[in-house]
């Protein structure tokens, strides 16, 4: 018999997806076969992997109506790859089969089962496409339940949303599809815990609230004592046990939403906190794109002694940048219009240090897109890049999702690199050369001087590359490269050992 239990959260950020992790890693520390699931996920940080039925897609195609095939695989929020490194299993799709990518105007693209089945506003998701979402969902956690003993499901949001209880898959379909038990979690740091903790109790379906085993307050800071004659009511009141409270830590975990970036006029930067002075670093500055996604892909160089990433407002000068790297983006067309209308091309235009594009920032720096209208945003067919690199993107309906390794051959931006490097490809349209270019990552990618563009996510997780590229900025800025050796260690190299395996330390 499988065993679920539900993390659910009295609002959203309260820690369930780090609560999920860490539970993910001590069951298997502990020898138990375990498995993360999210049945809905609402996240525009994907990553590839395989689906449910291998990279062969022989037990399972798409259906007719569905806007690609993949042929095996299939793309899931961050959170949930994350979780089954963490619990030492192949991720799949079938750890989170439901996932709404939002794109702007009250829209998001449905993913089912890994694939993309279409572009819906959130009622005709509801009214015309739920049930099959719900049926997605509860088959994939049956699959996983054949597999392992114990599958950890993370909530979304509020397990308490009363005018979301007939349609709340993440929490309420799930707990009852799978039969699961439920750990409450409170986030104690923003004030009202015990509040939020009685409230949701009360409002939560009468089956739900049976399920509970127990409350847990999180991000706690300073004495435990204080919290006694508080948990002692509320377990009164209640009957429902307090069973911990985590302290704040943060592990680094990737961010699966653009609710951690700055608002659009807004700066931060990541990495200044590694002991490397001011005057012995470089910038990354990085444009907080209206539509950014898979921002992901540039904490490995914030990770990096003496880098600064610095998201950055559109309509900045760029005149402290010693680079720029272009994200992703889930609606290329109307971020890149977004650049140009703010005056970002012409700032760009007068950077001389390495420019790189990820993705939709690759497709961005080209010279032109084309069949532009089938994003959907729009009746327009052609739109002028950035034209920073002699590339052509022609938009299809098909969506590539791919897992890849290549072997690199360093050039522009990424000079001296070599070896192999592996990422994932999420993307819509195709990209083709109009002049002479470098392919320093093979196809997919375009190098001239000191820019590059490419469309593989996961770039700066390759070492090689990461190195060519910081080695490449600070020679450009005129600065010696700190190493590690030298400066403190970074609180962001907790990600990469969580990656790596290691564990969160909620044990």
């Amino acid at each position: 018999m499988t065993s679920t239990v539900l993390v659910a959260g009295t609002a959203s950020h309260v820690g369930k997806s780090t609560v999920v992790t860490g539970l993910c890693r001590r069951l298997a520390r502990e020898g138990v076969a375990v498995a993360p699931y999210k049945a809905q996920n609402m996240s525009n940080n994907a990553r590839a992997v395989v689906t449910a039925d291998g990279v062969d897609g022989t037990k399972r195609r798409p259906s007719k109506d569905d806007e690609a095939s993949t042929d095996g695989w299939g793309e899931i929020g961050v959170s949930q790859y994350v979780q089954a490194r963490a619990a030492g299993v192949t991720p799949t799709t079938d750890m989170n089969p439901v996932l709404l990518k939002p794109r702007g105007d009250a829209e998001s693209q449905l993913v089912i089962d890994g694939r993309a089945v279409g572009h819906y506003a959130a009622g005709a998701y509801y009214d015309e496409h739920w049930e099959r979402a719900r049926e997605a969902a509860e088959a994939a956690h049956d699959r996983l339940a054949a597999e392992y003993e114990v599958i950890v499901a993370e909530g979304a949001g509020s397990i308490a949303e009363i005018n979301l209880h007939d349609r709340d898959l993440a929490n309420v379909a799930t707990a009852r599809f799978a039969d699961a038990s439920i750990l409450l979690l409170a986030d104690i740091e923003r004030g009202g815990a015990f509040a939020s903790a009685y409230g949701t109790l009360e409002l939560m379906p009468d089956d739900l609230r049976e399920r509970v085993m127990g409350v847990v307050f999180t991000k706690f800071r300073g004495d435990r004592s204080i919290l006694e004659s508080g948990i002692e009511e509320l377990e009164r009141k209640t009957g429902i046990p307090v069973l911990d409270i985590l302290p704040y830590d943060d592990p680094g975990l990737p961010a699966e939403d653009s609710v951690s970036l700055p608002a659009a006029d807004e700066r931060r930067v990541l990495g200044d906190d590694d002991g490397v002075a001011d005057e012995g670093a470089v910038t990354v500055a990085v444009p907080r794109l209206p539509r950014i996604s898979n921002f992901t892909d540039l904490e490995p160089l914030a990770r990096e002694p003496g880098v600064r990433v610095s998201y950055v407002p559109l309509d900045t000068d760029l005149v402290a940048a010693d680079a720029v790297v272009i994200p992703g983006t889930k609606n290329t067309v109307d971020d890149l219009l977004a650049l140009r209308e703010t005056g970002f091309d012409e700032a760009l235009a007068r950077v001389s240090g390495p420019i790189v594009g990820l993705c939709g920032g690759y497709q961005i720096l080209g010279e032109r897109i084309t069949n532009a209208a089938v994003e959907g945003t729009g009746d327009r067919s052609v739109v002028e890049g950035l034209r920073l690199l002699p590339v052509e993107t022609r938009f299809s309906p098909e969506k590539r999702v791919e897992c890849v390794t290549r072997e690199v051959d360093g050039s522009g931006p990424i000079a001296g690199a070599s070896g192999p490097v592996s990422g994932y490809e999420i993307h819509m349209g195709e990209t083709a050369a109009t002049a002479a270019i470098d392919r320093p990552l093979g196809e997919g990618s375009a190098a001239i001087d000191r820019v590059l563009g490419t469309y593989l996510h996961g770039l700066f997780e390759n070492a090689n590359v990461r190195d060519a590229f910081v080695d490449s900025v600070f020679h450009r800025a005129g600065k010696r490269r700190p190493r590690p050796a030298d400066v403190e260690r970074s609180p962001y190299a907790k990600a990469a050992e969580l990656v790596d395996g290691l564990a969160l330390g909620l044990e």
